[in-house]
C-alpha cells in the first residue's frame, strides 16, 4: 500500500517543556497514525530533546533511536507496543544523543538491538555497497527504504516509509544546525536524497531535532533547554533542494551558510 492516510497528522507544537517542568513525562508521545508513533524527549531530561520514531508492520516493529539518556525510553515505548510483537531497535546514526537508551532494551525477549557501528548497520540491513546502495527492509506488509546518508556521522541512514511516504532523515536534514563532519560525503548524501525523491511523493521530511525558531534564518543557541517558539518539525522537498543548491558550489569544502530553515555548520571530524 503506497499512500498517505487521511488520518496521518502532526501536532501544531512539539513543545518539550523547560528545565523544571516536572509535570511532564520523559517523552511526548504522538500517534501519527495507529501504526506510526513519534516520541520527543522532554527538555528537563536533555537539552538535545531528540525525536524517536516507532513504525509497526504486520510481523514486527522498528524503533529508530533510543534518546539522549536520563529518561525511561523503554517505558514510553512499552506503553504503545503490541503484545507479542517483535521489536527491532535501530538508529538514525551512532551519536550518543540517539543511542543512550540502548541498554534499556538489551537482553529482553523479542527485542533485537542493532549495533551502532558501520559493520553492524550494513550487516543488519544487508547493505553491501555503502553508501551507494539503497535497500528495502520489510516489516511485514510495510516496506522501508534504507538510504545511507553519511557526512554528519559515518553510519547515518535516512528511512523512506512507502506506506505513509514520510522520510525520516535523522541529523542529516532537520530545522536546525546541520553539523557536517565530512563535507564531500554530506554533499553526496543530500544529492542522494534529492535523487531518491525525484519521482516519489514525500509527505514530510522528519528529522531528529528542532533547533530553529519560527523566525526565518534564526536558531536557538546551542544548549538551549526551553524553546517555546520553535520551528515546525516537518520540512519539505523545497528546503531539501535549497540545501542541495547551497552545497553544490562548495565542492565538498563546506562552509557555514545560513538558510531560511536550517544552517550548514561544518565541524571537526
Amino acid at each position: 500500500m503506497n499512500r498517505a492516510n487521511s488520518l496521518d497528522k502532526l501536532p501544531a507544537t512539539w513543545y518539550a517543556g523547560g528545565p523544571d517542568d516536572t509535570g511532564r513525562g520523559d517523552f511526548l508521545v504522538h500517534a501519527y497514525n495507529e501504526d506510526f508513533y513519534v516520541f520527543r524527549q522532554a527538555a528537563r531530561t536533555s537539552f538535545e530533546k531528540p525525536f524517536l520514531y516507532l513504525l509497526f508492520g504486520r510481523d514486527r516493529a522498528i524503533l529508530f533511536d533510543t534518546g539522549a539518556g536520563g529518561a525511561n525510553v523503554a517505558a514510553a515505548v512499552d506503553g504503545v507496543m503490541r503484545a507479542s510483537m517483535l521489536l527491532i531497535v535501530a538508529h538514525s546514526h551512532g551519536h550518543n544523543d540517539h543511542v543512550a537508551g540502548d541498554d534499556q532494551f538489551r537482553d529482553r525477549p523479542g527485542i533485537t538491538v542493532v549495533g551502532k557501528d558501520l559493520a553492524s548497520v550494513q550487516a543488519f540491513f544487508g547493505i553491501t555497497d555503502w553508501p551507494n546502495q539503497i535497500v528495502p527492509f520489510d516489516l511485514g506488509d510495510r516496506i522501508l527504504d534504507i538510504i545511507p546518508v553519511p557526512g554528519h556521522e559515518t553510519t547515518g541512514i535516512a528511512v523512506y516509509d512507502r506506506r505513509t511516504t514520510v522520510m525520516l532523515t535523522g541529523d542529516t536534514f532537520y530545522p536546525g544546525r546541520l553539523y557536517v563532519r565530512d563535507g564531500p560525503a554530506f554533499t553526496a548524501s543530500i544529492q542522494r536524497l534529492v535523487d531518491f525523491t525525484r519521482d516519489r511523493p514525500v509527505a514530510h521530511f522528519l528529522g531528529t531535532h528542532i533547533e530553529n525558531t519560527r523566525e526565518p534564518f534564526r536558531d536557538y543557541p546551542e544548549g538551549t533547554v526551553d524553546q517555546p517558539d520553535e520551528h515546525v518539525l516537518r520540512l519539505g522537498r523545497e528546503q531539501l533542494l535549497e540545501l542541495r543548491d547551497a552545497l553544490q558550489p562548495m565542492g565538498g569544502r563546506v562552509t557555514r551558510h545560513v538558510l531560511r530553515d536550517c544552517t550548514i555548520w561544518p565541524v571537526e571530524p
